[in-house]
This record gives C-alpha cells, sequence and structure tokens, in this order.
C-alpha cells in the first residue's frame, strides 16, 4: 500500500532525534546527509520543554554534563517556528519527506502550522488519548510506534486515529536501546498487517542494518532508524544509531530486496534460458574405453561425462543392453545415431 505519493516502495526515514544536540546547523546537516544517502524521509522530534516536561522529569540515561535537569536539556532542544519552517523547507528541496513527532499540544500546533509530510507518534505518547484527538483536521499519515505498548493499547490508538479518517502505519518498535536481536519482534510485522488491515512499518533501534533488511523481506511500508555521524557523537542515541555509510548500504540493500521479493521465477523458463549453460555443465552418457561396433552395452562400458550435449546421463538405464552400430572410441559422447 503507497503511504506517500511518488513512493511506491518501503518509505525509508532518517530519524534524527536529538542527535542534533540543539544546533540548527547540524540539524540542516542531517537532512544534507540523510538525502545523499538515499534515505525518503527525515524524521525530528518537537519538544516544547514547558509544554511537555516539569523539572522533576529523571532522565532516562544521565549523559549530559551541561544541563542539570532533563527540562534543561529539553529547552536547549528547541527551535522556533521560523527554524522549523526553514528545516522543512530543506528537506522538501533535497526531496526529503519532513516528519516530527509532537510531545505536546503546542507542538501538535506548530506542526500543523508548518504543515509537515506525516506524524510520528513516538512510543510513550500512544496512550496520549488527547495530543492523538489533536492530530485531526490535518489530514496527514500517522507513523504509530508501538514500542511500550501492549495491543489493547495500540487497538484503542488505532482507533481513535481512524476515526479521524486519518491513514496509519503500524510501527513494531521495541524502547531498548540498543536493542537486541531477539528483542527486535519482526515476527510480529504480518500479524500487525493481519490485525489491522493496514500498512505497517519497524521503527528500529538496533543500530544496525540487520533488522531493516530482514523487515524488507515482509515487505514493509516504512522503515525508521535513528542516523548518526559517528555513534561517538555526544547524546544518548548513538549506540542505537546506523552511520550514513550504513544508511547507504541499508537503503541499496533493501532496493535490491524488494526486486527479489517481486519477482518471480519460472523454473522452467529459467532452465530453457539457462540451456547453453546447461550444455556446459551436465554430463553426457560417454564411451568408458574404445568400443567395436556391434558390442552390446554394458555398465563398465560406460561414464558420465561433461559436456551435456550427447545423451543426457539421466537415461544411462535406458542405454544399457543397446547395440552400438559402429565403433566409438574411448570418451566419445554417443550419440542416438549410434545405436541400433
Amino acid at each position: 500500500m503507497a503511504i506517500f505519493e511518488g513512493i511506491e516502495n518501503c518509505a525509508i526515514i532518517a530519524e534524527v532525534a536529538q542527535a542534533h544536540d540543539g544546533s540548527l546547523g547540524a540539524a540542516h546537516a542531517f537532512i544534507d546527509a540523510s538525502a545523499d544517502a538515499g534515505a525518503d524521509g527525515i524524521k525530528f522530534q518537537t519538544h516544547i520543554a514547558a509544554a511537555e516536561s516539569t523539572p522533576s522529569e529523571p532522565w532516562r540515561v544521565k549523559f549530559s554534563q551541561q544541563d542539570e535537569t532533563r527540562y534543561e536539556y529539553w529547552k536547549r532542544m528547541e527551535f522556533s517556528e521560523e527554524q522549523w519552517a526553514e528545516l522543512r523547507d530543506h528537506a522538501r528541496q533535497r526531496g526529503l519527506l519532513f516528519i516530527s513527532s509532537p510531545f505536546s499540544g503546542e507542538a501538535v500546533d506548530l506542526l500543523k502550522r508548518i504543515d509537515i509530510d506525516a506524524w510520528k507518534i513516538a512510543s510513550g505518547e500512544v496512550a496520549n488519548s488527547p495530543l492523538l484527538e489533536q492530530l485531526g483536521g490535518h489530514k496527514k499519515p500517522v507513523l504509530l510506534s508501538t514500542g511500550m505498548s501492549p495491543w489493547s493499547e495500540i487497538d484503542t490508538a488505532v482507533e481513535q486515529i481512524r476515526s479521524h479518517g486519518l491513514p496509519v502505519v503500524v510501527m513494531q518498535c521495541t524502547s531498548i536501546y540498543p536493542t537486541p536481536p531477539e528483542k527486535t519482534g519482526i515476527a510480529l510485522i504480518p500479524k500487525m498487517r493481519e490485525r489491522y488491515n493496514c500498512p505497517v512499518g519497524l521503527s528500529d533501534h538496533s543500530g544496525t542494518i540487520y533488522p531493516g533488511l530482514a523487515a524488507a523481506v515482509y515487505g514493509i511500508e516504512v522503515l525508521e532508524l535513528h542516523v548518526t555521524f559517528d555513534r561517538k557523537m555526544f547524546g544518548p542515541d548513538g549506540p542505537a544509531s546506523v552511520t550514513f555509510q550504513e544508511l547507504r548500504q541499508l537503503v541499496d540493500g533493501i532496493r535490491i530486496i524488494e526486486v527479489m521479493v517481486k519477482s518471480e521465477v519460472d523454473k522452467d523458463l529459467m532452465a530453457e534460458e539457462l540451456r547453453p549453460l546447461r550444455q556446459i555443465f551436465n554430463k553426457s552418457i560417454t564411451a568408458a574405453t574404445d568400443l567395436p561396433a556391434g558390442a552390446v552395452l554394458a555398465p563398465d562400458h560406460l561414464a558420465l561425462k561433461k559436456p551435456g550435449t550427447g545423451i543426457p546421463a539421466a537415461r544411462l538405464d535406458e542405454i544399457i543392453g543397446k547395440r552400438l552400430k559402429v565403433s566409438v572410441a574411448k570418451d566419445t559422447l554417443l550419440q542416438e545415431g549410434d545405436l541400433e
């Protein structure tokens, strides 16, 4: 199912999250690097500290020495509406979808005003019914992450999003950073497609390209994963991110997988197409020794050798007991005309 106009295959979304570390210039650099690596879209997180957090919010990982509190960190991550619009324009100039996750009602309003291309609902917001309600009226697809939610919570969120006539993509996700292979849950993808009868995707936090490649075999419509210039960059998401060189590999790999999955191979037609190779590599019935005319062929008279341009090896039992019309030298491929 096509989610975004002009994108028929899996939409590959580069997730910047907080990797820009509050630098507008770095955010613009991520856009260029994502486009150069072949991504279809770029995704940010829109934080407005006063609207989403309190000074007592705990750290997930206390990684920052310059921010006294988590609240101060969110404050430092803020961009103005004008700056968000500049990022949107830059992304579109580079042919990228511009997507962001709102973490407050104020962030929803801001993103509506700058007209993003899709919503991403973060795992921690799936149960935030008022925020989901606020998405109505902005008819853009909703990518629904499911990293912390039981089925019942996902069911409720999908129903609420659909009540506003918004397209929904249910994203398998595990909120462990980085996610180990056994927790990635890509086997849930076909179950989600069947349960919700909608496009599905993977929001990957493994920090590798492998889950994305594996999920492509399931025909996902969207893949989102964290990106970084280097895993040693400052911030909490480096270990759960891929570099842009890896992103390029991933994009190329998924495009190849999509061709393979969609391309049926007719074995009979392929065998005919490969007839010249079959003649080279298959074996024929061959004289194992010099044989005189009139000889009745016994097993020790015959051998199976390349090329496959004589009587096929599969007919050996049929040929045993036949009489030669002509003499045949050793290593000569038997032909139909040699036999009575």
